[in-house]
């Protein structure tokens, strides 16, 4: 039986299909103890991560391993005055030490910020400030233990500072040494299930990036995310690419993997190379792989190899375009399985196991949860037509996976739940066999005409012009349409921007577009905006165009 057997619930159909799932957790559910030192103890050879890195270094840890190192880092941070509500930035990368620092920290109680190696001084900055840190622990590569330094000193905070693995930084405390002095047995610390547990950072459109807090029970909403949607298997070795500074990580290397007995496969990298990811996949017997489609399109443009132990491929992130869809079904002989959730939530909407994937589709509802496409007067919308994305939480009951608040925000997270429901911002429609459809965020879509358009129907067919290596679509003001459509394009490598080329992707793109959604304009540049996260920033492209 695995372990997440013991806190939920599944009401099946008649198929095996999932049509419900009820939740059964106590009052101090913690992940670490519960699930981590459960399997532990149970289990203690059971393996928990295979991880390498580019070095070709590897290891492969047991639950009992997992365990100890955890309890073992607990204590040094008892030791050094962290604790229950304490707030902790982690910038671990890739590194295996993630996975000791995010259990210890769960037993601890302590709230635990992620956070990428690849955020400026100034993101620095805003997230030591707006949360407080009590502490921070970082990897010693790409000058971050620098960074951290530099931004602390335009702070008014002065946190516990560790670095990880054996270099020296300066100004801060090796953890990975006091670990190896600490004791590897802890006893359990009281928390509850409603302490607030994780804290992310998620940039929007406009303005800072919002704190999204989770509690206690958010790693048990993640059963969905691994069994149904990424199908993750007892004793199987599920692999997401994602860093450990983003929520994919959340989804798809720690908490739902676990739970149904997976174990998690890390490859610890900083270039992202299509070759390095299928012989990682291929060496290590890789059975369930998530990755955004971006990683896809790469992989399939640069040729798929066999990968016989592979079962299972899921999506999310970015809509995925059709030809990666249909070009990596026919070479794999198995569908790429789209998701749909966002930071502040678990998976809501998956091809789910049991369904068939279809191309352009979100797929059904997570048995977890209600949803509906709702007009701006609050009222569903007919199948066919555009509706914003909210979750209607049980009545008079709990609806765990959804986030607890908005760091030092309650008029923001008033606002989105609104009406008694949560708002997603996100547009969809839902087809006549009852698959949803991604439409694009409520402040991106383009009214042109009369019409409104979703950039991203347009993007997907701009990405299979062999020229594109990058896009965005936005609207910008047009006397005779409101807005015209225009593309903003990043060309790949051995095209150069030309008058002939801009007519070849935009008859390109508009033969196959409906004469409403057609491109007007194109632009080539040199580099997209981006948030911290990698999103391209329609916000900085639409004021760029205003004053051209």
């Amino acid at each position: 039986m695995s372990i997440y057997q013991r806190f939920c619930r599944e009401t099946l159909d008649p198929s095996g299909n999932p049509t419900g799932i009820e939740f059964d957790y106590p009052e101090n559910f913690n992940f670490g103890y519960d699930v981590v030192d459960a399997i532990a103890n149970a289990e203690p050879q059971k393996r928990a991560l295979v991880w390498c890195n580019t070095k070709n270094e590897e290891h492969v840890f047991t639950f009992a391993d997992v365990q100890k190192q955890s309890n073992r880092i607990a204590n040094v941070f008892l030791g050094a005055g962290i604790g229950r509500g304490s707030h902790v930035i982690v910038i671990l990368k890739r590194h295996y030490e993630y996975w000791f620092v995010a259990v210890a920290l769960h037993k601890i109680g302590a709230v635990m910020i992620p956070a990428t190696h690849m955020l400026t001084g100034k993101d620095l900055e805003y997230r030591l400030n707006a949360s407080h840190a009590d502490a921070i622990v970082c990897t010693p590569q790409d000058a971050v233990p620098n960074k951290i330094l530099a931004a602390l000193e335009e702070t008014k905070i002065s946190p516990v500072l560790w670095c990880v693995q054996s270099e020296e930084a300066q100004g801060f405390r090796n953890l990975t040494r006091e670990a190896e002095a600490a004791s590897d047995t802890l006893a359990r610390i009281p928390t509850q299930a409603t302490d607030p547990m994780l804290l992310y950072f998620t940039s929007g459109t406009t303005g800072e990036p919002k704190g999204v807090i989770h509690d206690f029970t958010y790693p048990l909403a993640h059963i969905v995310t691994a069994k149904y949607w990424q199908q993750a298997e007892e004793d199987g070795l599920h692999f997401t690419v994602a860093e450990t500074g983003w929520a994919k990580a959340s989804w798809g290397k720690l908490y739902g993997q676990w739970l149904v007995g997976s174990a998690v496969m890390v490859y610890d990298f900083d270039n992202f190379e299509p070759k390095q990811l299928t012989n990682i996949i291929n060496r290590y017997g890789v059975t369930s792989f998530c990755a955004p489609p971006t990683v896809y399109r790469y992989l399939v443009r640069k040729g798929l190899p066999d990968m016989p132990k592979l079962r299972h491929a899921s999506t999310a992130g970015e809509k995925l375009a059709t030809d990666v869809f249909k070009q990596f079904r026919e070479r794999m002989g198995m569908p790429l399985c789209e998701g749909y959730g966002q930071t502040e939530t678990t998976l809501l909407l998956g091809n789910l196991k049991g369904h068939t994937p279809v191309d352009g589709s979100m797929g059904t509802v997570s048995p977890m949860y209600h949803i509906e496409l709702r007009d701006q007067y609050g009222d569903t919308v007919a199948p066919g037509e555009i509706g914003e994305v909210v979750v209607v939480p049980p009545a008079g009951g709990r609806q765990i996976g959804i986030f607890c608040g908005y760091l030092d925000n309650e008029a923001q997270y008033r606002y989105v739940w609104r009406g008694g429901v949560y708002h997603t911002g996100d547009a969809a429609w839902q087809d006549g066999g009852g698959l949803f459809h991604f439409h694009g965020r409520f402040d991106d879509i383009i009214k042109t005409g009369g019409f409104r358009v979703g950039p991203y129907e347009i993007e997907n067919v701009l990405v299979e012009h062999p020229a594109v290596a990058e896009c965005s679509v936005i609207g910008v003001p047009d006397d005779l349409r409101g807005q015209a459509i225009k593309a903003v394009v990043l060309l790949g490598e051995g095209y150069a921007p030309t008058k002939e080329l801009e007519k070849e992707i935009k008859d390109f793109c508009n033969a196959k577009l409906a004469e409403y959604k057609w491109i007007r304009l194109l632009e080539f540049v040199d580099e997209m905006p981006k948030t911290i996260s990698g999103k391209i920033k329609k916000t900085a492209l639409r004021e760029t165009a205003a004053v051209k």
